[in-house]
């Protein structure tokens, strides 16, 4: 028998999408009729977040759409994206445009392979980033965003013994900021790790005015050279407040799109990286189109569903996140 996956592949890749369809109008009807709601992540194409009825960083995008009335979600980014939403609106049908945008973070991080490192530190706390899998996120005590990660760890008693996975430069960013000693797993962000940090010093020589806007997902040498580290919603909050007028960003360039868009009359660099490619794209956020996208709600089509066990159990990690950053203002 087919596997889910191989069924969606064979279905998708056979579909023929007539040539004279505006798909803009297409998914507005479709959204419609389906009673559904796009959710587009910073890093999608722009074509896909100008047709989205939400833009922005995954646990805020599920956390929106968790209160809408909509019966679909069609989530434009990646897998665990998907997962956090289904977690949170578990009666909702939550779709993702393509089944194999994974994440190299998330998969850098085994579910079988942590909880045998979680064992050797059985009195230590676990708090995991949002971007990891729904079956890490339910070993977790609490689950953090980058921009309430510092915030979470300090609110916590100073003997409290921790393991911050799955990303060591986020985990080592966090460590740094307030002074503890966490164990950190040794997972990272493929695109978050190649920046260079000689072709940005070349690039600031040439800009010399140019702010650097990078993301705690970068490595300790680029975020040395940052005029501004925060998560993709800060930086591009940032961007919107400083009065200077060019900016160096390191994060996934798809940001761009939403940066230029708000601050018209500014500059956004995209930080280079240490191959020879223009830009840093990430490929498995650039696997969903619009044409995906299209498909996807026609045909309600593939769906991502999570046992309900590992539901219970991720769920509460992500409240008790929820209920520290509000005691905290975070």
């Amino acid at each position: 028998m087919d596997t889910f996956e191989e069924i969606n592949v064979k279905g998708f890749a056979d579909e023929f999408i007539d040539p004279t369809l505006d798909l803009f109008d297409e998914i507005e009807k479709l959204k419609k009729e389906k009673n559904a709601v796009i959710l587009a992540h910073y890093y999608q194409e722009p074509d896909i977040q100008d047709i989205a009825d939400y833009i922005g960083d995954s646990l805020g995008l599920s956390q929106q759409a968790a209160k809408t009335d909509a019966d679909i979600i069609v989530f434009a980014g990646v897998h665990f994206m998907a997962e956090t939403a289904k977690i949170l609106s578990p009666s909702k049908k939550v779709l993702l445009p393509d089944i194999k945008a994974g994440c190299s973070l998330a998969d850098s991080c085994p579910p079988h392979l942590f909880r045998k490192f979680k064992e050797q530190y059985p009195d230590h706390m676990v708090i995991t980033y949002v971007n990891c899998t729904a079956e890490l996120k339910a070993m977790s005590d609490i689950v953090c965003t980058s921009s309430n990660a510092v915030g979470i760890v300090e609110s916590l008693p100073k003997d409290q013994k921790i393991i911050f996975g799955p990303d060591k430069n986020l985990g080592a960013y966090v460590a740094k900021k307030t002074g503890r000693d966490l164990v950190l797993w040794n997972g990272a962000c493929m695109v978050h790790e190649i920046f260079s940090r000689e072709k940005i010093t070349k690039l600031k020589e040439r800009h010399p005015g140019a702010k650097l806007l990078a993301h705690p997902e970068c490595e300790e040498a680029i975020l040395q050279m940052a005029d501004y580290i925060g998560s993709t919603t800060g930086i591009l909050n940032y961007a919107s407040k400083n009065e200077d007028k060019e900016f160096i960003v390191a994060t996934e360039s798809g940001i761009i799109h939403q940066m230029e868009k708000e601050n018209p009359g500014k500059t956004f660099i995209p930080a280079p990286p240490n191959n020879n490619c223009a830009c840093n794209d990430c490929p498995h956020m650039k696997r969903n189109t619009l044409e995906k996208l299209y498909l996807c709600l026609k045909n309600e089509m593939p769906e991502i569903s999570v046992p309900q066990d590992i539901i219970e159990k991720a769920v509460k990690p992500i409240e008790r996140m929820l209920e520290i950053s509000a005691s905290l203002g975070l």
